[in-house]
């Protein structure tokens, strides 16, 4: 027999890691744990705990503190104490306390990366290799950021005392993407890990006694989904940063929204592994390995949904089940293993009910003859074929070790089926092209796309979703971003309520004042698709001005309307594809338009704000317009440069559909303001207009239509702004809702957008001087008007 007979004969022999570290370090806590608050080690207020068992084996590893609203009150008064003097140390000195935290992770790896895998079931070697190693860049990564912070966000300030709810299939690694910007930016924290795996959390607790941290910056609540419930309705955070299920985070996002809470939100995914004909089908299907069977599966972004085009559809398949049989599913503290153990029995039977259902709806399931560990959670690794792109397995979370594959023809078709979800977390591309394949990540609805590699991660690189997998980045600039806010907008005055409508939507329409004199009638319409549009509701109401005279009527805009503005707002879709260039040309000429015309709409704005408010708001509206005509071709993306032989191509890219509601004192300028930054950006428009003024909407379909913007960029629909509010924010059309008026308002565009997860821009009731450049324009908007979408390109042999 020949030496590579033999080797190909030879079996693997175990390879196991030795537990005895982390063993030892459990028994030094006595195998029993309460909550981490204030810098020490605190019993649970109820004495209850329940058990973390090492799920490849069934054993029990410790008893862990159940939280209840006592300890989490106690933790968020712990964080809030601490927040004046974390936030007034000075950067080096903050930078020098991550570093510290850096140094030990390092120092503690192996021990760490051993009690991750006995906690969660992972392999030692992604533990050891991946995990620990990234969370330990993290903190390295921000330990930068917490020096050069004044420096780079110099009108920038942290929102407090920040809660963060943090997943089971990567508890460590998931720590440090919330902590460590948190910190940086001089936030505090209460933290709770997932119940199923909060071991290396509290481990991470004791790292921060070791580098003395000061007492309350980091808290730690163990506990289940009540403890969790407890600490989102905590009334006194700034911030909630969760990762975990969109169902969980829909009712996050509930809970939060009568509140002031910042949001952020990395939720589910059903991510695309797509595989065109030219592409290298071997090292595509070792992309697959680490793309869907990672962790067993139970990975947000875990390339689930396999696109493959029709040519190379059957060797493809024939070489993936020809890897398959080389997976080796068993103990995960061995070295040699790369499938480990399933998290817990819940997680183990949804796969399975899942994988049935999928067989049941026309799949056909195929997996490796393998010999499976005789105790223990564990599920082989699954191929379904012959998926139709509607089946459930396509389209839900299954979070396990199962691939789902289906065929495309064309790059326009695999585009297609992608983006056939409501999830937008990640996606893989692979093809030696490199037009195709840049070129198909460009139109993917998701924050990261991988060419040609799969699963990359990097402190440098933000990491989040589209749609339904949430909002929010974490990792790189954009990440820091969610833990700051601007300075002069967390002291902004309230605005007072808005007083309720006394006119009705089927109110009698009245008759207008004859001294209007030659102005006989002065009404609108809506302006839809680029043309004026009569309502759908045929009625109309007043506009009066200060001295209650009645100007002119505005019709009432109803959910048909908005119906038909978000269907012209897609057909305008092109407009993100128009060079900013020539965006930026249109901004420039409608300003000229407006400031060949500002007399005559000044001198109509003055009936309601008087002359010098009017003549202020014409003056700052040319300039607003001309601002972000500049800024159309320069709020671009970065390429990061990640410690792996890749760049990652950072690009801002528009959100889609913007529903908008107008301030309602400074009628010009405040449309301007909140209108401009989304066209600017690529995005479509529908916009309710000030109720204090909406007949400025005449003067304004005339700028559009004189500046040669495409009509459906911009749609106007004019009515209460309670009501079209409600439309705009429950539909699933619209990407995004910004509403800058009163705080109810802005606590119902949350509320009423829960049911589709779409992100909400407000002004949480805060007064904004929209003539302050400094408040009224710029990145902090233009921030909103975009999401950051990851593409990573490998270079070099």
């Amino acid at each position: 027999m020949s030496i590579a007979e033999k080797f190909a004969a030879m079996e693997y022999g175990p390879a196991p890691e030795d537990a005895k570290e982390a063993l030892t370090w459990l028994d030094h806590h006595s195998r029993r744990f309460g909550h981490f608050i204030n810098g020490s080690w605190l019993e649970p207020s109820a004495g209850e705990y329940f058990d973390t068992t090492d799920p490849s084996t069934g054993e029990k590893l410790a008893s862990v503190a159940q939280g209840s609203s006592a300890d989490i009150d106690d933790a968020v008064k712990a964080a809030r104490a601490a927040f004046p003097k974390w936030q007034s140390l000075t950067p080096h000195a903050r930078a020098r306390y991550m570093y510290a935290l850096a140094r030990q992770v390092q120092k503690h790896s192996r021990r760490l990366a051993v009690l991750e895998t006995m906690d969660n079931g992972k392999p030692i070697r992604e533990s050891r290799d991946i995990d620990i190693p990234l969370v330990a860049r993290h903190f390295y990564y921000h330990a930068g950021w917490a020096q050069l912070l004044p420096q780079e966000f110099p009108d920038y300030t942290a929102c407090g005392v920040v809660g963060q709810i943090i997943p089971w299939n990567f508890p460590l690694l998931m720590l440090a993407w919330k902590i460590a910007p948190a910190l940086a930016t001089g936030n505090t924290v209460v933290l709770k890990p997932a119940e199923f795996t909060p071991l290396t959390a509290l481990a991470f607790a004791e790292i921060c006694q070791e580098i003395g941290l000061p007492a309350g910056v980091v808290n730690i609540v163990t506990g289940d989904g009540s403890t969790g419930e407890v600490l989102v309705k905590h009334p006194d955070l700034d911030k909630i940063a969760f990762t975990g299920s969109t169902e969980v985070g829909r009712a996050i996002r509930s809970a939060t929204a009568q509140s002031h809470k910042r949001l952020s939100l990395e939720l589910g995914g059903k991510s695309p592994f797509i595989v065109f004909e030219d592409a290298d089908l071997d090292s595509a299907v070792e992309g697959l390995v680490d793309g869907i069977w990672l962790n067993q599966g139970q990975v947000c972004c875990a390339g689930s949904r396999l696109l493959m085009q029709e040519s190379i559809a059957e060797p493809l398949i024939a070489k993936i089940r020809e890897r398959m049989i080389t997976l080796r599913v068993g103990p995960p503290l061995d070295k040699a293993i790369d499938i480990g153990a399933i998290v817990a029995p819940v997680q183990l039977e949804r796969i399975q009910r899942l994988v049935n259902q999928g067989v049941a709806e026309g799949a056909t399931c195929w997996q490796p003859q393998m010999e499976m560990p005789s105790r223990g959670l564990y599920f082989p690794p699954t191929l379904l074929s012959n998926v139709h792109p509607t089946s459930m397995v396509a389209q839900q979370e299954i979070f396990g070790p199962v691939l789902a594959a289906m065929t495309f023809r064309t790059p326009s078709e695999a585009v297609e089926l992608a983006n056939n979800t409501v999830y937008g977390l990640a996606a893989c591309v692979w093809s030696e092209s490199i037009n195709v394949a840049l070129h198909v990540s460009a139109q993917l609805k998701a924050g990261v796309v991988w060419v040609n590699c799969t699963n990359l991660f990097d402190a440098s690189s933000g990491f989040g979703g589209y749609r339904e997998s949430g909002y929010g980045r974490e990792g790189g600039k954009e990440g820091l971003l969610e833990y700051l806010e601007p300075a002069w907008f967390k002291n902004a005055p309230a605005l007072p309520a808005a007083k309720p409508n006394s006119e009705n939507a089927n109110s009698e329409r009245q008759t207008l004042n004859p001294a209007l004199g030659a102005e006989i009638d002065r009404t609108v319409k809506l302006y839809i698709g680029g043309k004026q549009a009569r309502p759908d509701s045929g009625y109309s109401m007043e506009v009066r001005a200060r001295n209650q005279q009645v100007l002119g009527e505005v019709p009432l805009g109803n959910r048909k309307d908005i119906r038909n503005a978000v269907e012209a707002a897609h057909k305008a879709a092109g407009w993100a594809k128009t060079t900013a260039h020539n965006r930026a040309q249109i901004l420039y000429y409608m300003a000229e338009n407006l400031s060949q015309r500002r007399d005559e709409v000044a001198h109509r704005l003055s009936a309601v704000v008087g002359e010098a408010q009017a003549s202020a708001e014409v003056k700052s509206g040319v300039e607003r317009i001309f601002s972000y005509a500049a800024w159309a071709d320069k709020f671009d993306g970065a390429v990061h440069n990640p410690p792996f032989r890749n760049i990652a191509i950072a690009m801002n890219e528009p959100i889609g559909t913007v529903g908008i509601i107008c301030p309602q004192d400074v009628p010009l300028l405040g449309f301007l303001s909140v209108v401009l930054p989304v066209v600017a950006a690529g995005n479509t428009a529908i916009v309710v207009p000030s109720e204090t003024y909406p007949l400025i909407t005449g003067d304004l379909y005339q700028l559009f239509d004189t500046s040669d913007l495409p009509g459906g960029v911009v749609n106007i629909v004019t009515g209460y702004s309670s009501q079209l509010l409600k439309v705009l924010a429950e539909h699933d059309d619209v990407d995004a809702v910004w509403c800058f008026t009163d705080e109810a308002s802005a606590f119902a565009a949350k509320s009423f957008s829960v049911g589709n997860l779409k992100q909400v821009f407000t002004n949480e009731g805060r007064a904004i001087d929209w003539f302050d450049v400094k408040q009224g324009e710029g990145r902090w908007f233009l921030q909103h008007a975009t999401q950051v979408k990851n593409i990573w390109v490998p270079y070099g042999e």
